[in-house]
């Protein structure tokens, strides 16, 4: 049995990877449309089990890990900005306040019937930016396929007051949560010597 990130994330792989955890990535291709009246954590929790299982069908005997992270200010959702001008928007709007950025993430594995679906949730607070800033920022192009239309990691790092909760959530894979529920629902310790894989 082999452990798949089912996303194509970089920043989430190179977490696993620090972990020294082996396993393999394979992309899922789901609708993620906003249903009416969803919650920002039912939302990000439903995308991510709609991610992991779509995998996980073709891969029932494998652990398949997923995540749907998303920035949420006045319970309102910031996807990715289609354009610059949308992302000058969002980071203006987050200026100076606080938002949150909550991940679903799900672990299925369909052989032993396990699907656990959770999520975290960190609280960002940001500068009180200047427009020169914010224009500077859009200008790295590091925006670009980010929720939010920030990057903690990189350049978006300079944009940050404070935080509050788990860095690695925001990022996006609450590693330390997923440890947890790896341990207490497929006895997995990361800890262990040897071979993740060689646990199954």
């Amino acid at each position: 049995m082999k452990i798949i990130l089912a996303s194509a994330s970089p920043r989430r792989k190179e977490i696993l990877e620090k972990i020294k955890v082996k396993f393999d990535v394979l992309k899922s291709n789901i609708d993620e449309t906003y249903i009416e009246n969803e919650t920002p954590e039912s939302f990000c929790m439903r995308l991510s089990f709609e991610k992991g299982y779509s995998v996980s069908v073709k891969h029932k005997n494998d652990l398949i890990i997923s995540a749907d992270t998303i920035v949420v200010y006045n319970n309102k959702i910031f996807n990715k900005p289609k354009d610059e001008l949308e992302a000058i928007e969002m980071i203006k709007t987050l200026s100076g306040k606080t938002h949150q950025v909550i991940t679903g993430f799900s672990l299925i594995n369909l052989s032993n019937n396990k699907k656990i679906v959770d999520f975290v949730v960190s609280e960002v607070k940001f500068k009180n930016l200047s427009n020169q800033t914010i224009l500077d920022y859009i200008k790295t192009g590091e925006y670009k396929d980010k929720a939010g239309a920030y990057g903690i990691q990189g350049y978006g790092s300079l944009l940050v007051e404070s935080i509050n909760g788990d860095y690695f959530n925001i990022v996006g894979l609450p590693i330390s949560r997923i440890y947890d529920k790896l341990k207490a629902d497929f006895n997995i310790d990361v800890f262990m010597e040897g071979d993740v894989s060689e646990i199954f």
